[in-house]
């Protein structure tokens, strides 16, 4: 069997992660510590890549370039008959070989899913951003794509701004139904990795036996993991209530949208037990942060700075730090040194979000004020979402 160098044994910070922070309550809901040794079995997927994608990348975005493939996606989502072949027969070959509703999936389940991400308002941006995406740059072969596509110079900035625009969106009622919005994003950003990954083979000097193949079938996992089941446990850290039937349904969730983004679905969870594991497989096998995870680190931490709102260089500086205390009282110290973070002291008024949260729980639990909770979770994410947008157009309006 082929293993790429990256494929180690974790003894820093995942290592860490599971021995004394997050890890540890998570493995005790498992009848067992995970064999370590199961990890081999998944090694193949380090070099497999989502195929049909990539087929019609070539087809399509190669041919007419990246902007209008992804015009041509976005009108064949609509009215497929309004696109011209031979584009319409590349669209019709992909999209034949995914069920919009299989048989395995439960719309109800994948609802409550989204009222969870919902009910969580500011708190689940600011657990995706400080806990998630964070966390994920340690380590170093997940985050070697970015660096091969530029997007440290592209700057953290649109990056963070694309990805509250693709999670606000898709956590929207019925926004993952054939057709809507949630969707049709979906599909954009499978294009996206995609394209990524046939001009990173094609034009860098990506080395497969380093890392395997960029954006292959167990680091797309990992991330939906990011989403899903550690998106959950930063939320719980938090202080967030959420029930052993609303992690199922977040999973649930994530399961579909794993499915549309071209992950395997055996390799995708149903339970809390499977996520859990197959976390620990992909951290406890992953090669530690490196340099490049640093800059990624640094220039996430230093956004607020560089962002174009609050419009006060003292707003940009308090939002700084209110952002490093939520990496620390998330992430660690220990994860937030190995990534080369500042520490805060007057971040920490941040802590009285956390207290909102708890003081929330009880109303939870009643229907019509969980209702409420809902509401305004959202229309909180709405606002971050409208924020990010409105300044970062006015920006690149004044760039052109």
């Amino acid at each position: 069997m082929e293993i790429p160098s990256r494929f180690k044994t974790n003894t820093s910070s995942f290592h860490h992660y599971w021995t004394a922070g997050a890890g540890v309550e998570l493995l005790k809901k498992l009848p067992k510590q995970p064999d370590l040794r199961e990890a081999n079995k998944l090694v193949p997927y380090l070099f497999n890549c989502d195929e049909p994608a990539d087929e019609l990348v070539r087809k399509l975005h190669q041919q007419v370039g990246f902007g209008k493939g992804q015009q041509l996606l976005r009108a064949y989502l609509v009215a497929p008959e309004n696109v011209d072949e031979p584009y319409r027969e590349a669209l019709d070959t992909f999209f034949s070989s995914i069920e919009s509703s299989p048989s395995w999936l439960n719309w109800e389940l994948l609802e409550s899913g989204i009222a969870v991400s919902q009910r969580a308002g500011l708190s689940g941006l600011i657990v995706l951003r400080d806990y998630c995406l964070m966390g994920g740059y340690e380590s170093a072969a997940i985050n070697k794509p970015l660096i091969y596509t530029g997007a440290l110079k592209k700057g953290a900035v649109k990056r963070l701004a694309d990805t509250v625009d693709f999670w606000v969106d898709i956590m929207e009622n019925g926004s993952l139904k054939s057709g809507q919005i949630g969707y049709q994003k979906v599909m954009e950003t499978r294009m996206i990795h995609a394209f990524s990954r046939i001009n990173i083979l094609a034009k860098t000097d990506w080395d497969k036996n380093e890392w395997g193949l960029p954006l292959n079938q167990w680091d797309m996992l990992a991330t939906n993991l990011g989403f899903s089941l550690v998106f959950i446990v930063g939320l719980q850290r938090m202080k967030f209530q959420i029930l052993p039937e609303e992690i199922t349904a977040v999973l649930h969730l994530w399961k579909y949208i794993g499915y549309l983004l071209g992950i395997p679905l055996q390799l995708l969870p149903d339970t809390e037990q499977q996520a859990i594991e197959a976390l620990y497989y992909w951290t406890m096998t992953q090669k530690e942060g490196d340099a490049d995870s640093r800059l990624l680190a640094q220039a996430l931490q230093e956004e607020p700075i560089a962002a174009y709102y609050p419009e006060s260089a003292l707003g940009r500086k308090m939002m700084r730090e209110i952002h490093l205390y939520y990496n620390h009282f998330l992430l660690g110290s220990y994860s937030c040194r190995l990534l080369g973070l500042d520490t805060t002291r007057i971040g920490a008024i941040a802590y009285l979000n956390v207290l909102k949260n708890k003081m929330r729980n009880n109303k939870s639990r009643l229907t019509q004020q969980r209702q409420l909770l809902i509401n305004k979770g959202r229309a909180e994410q709405m606002e971050v979402k409208r924020i990010y947008l409105t300044y970062n157009n006015r920006e690149n309006n004044k760039q052109h």
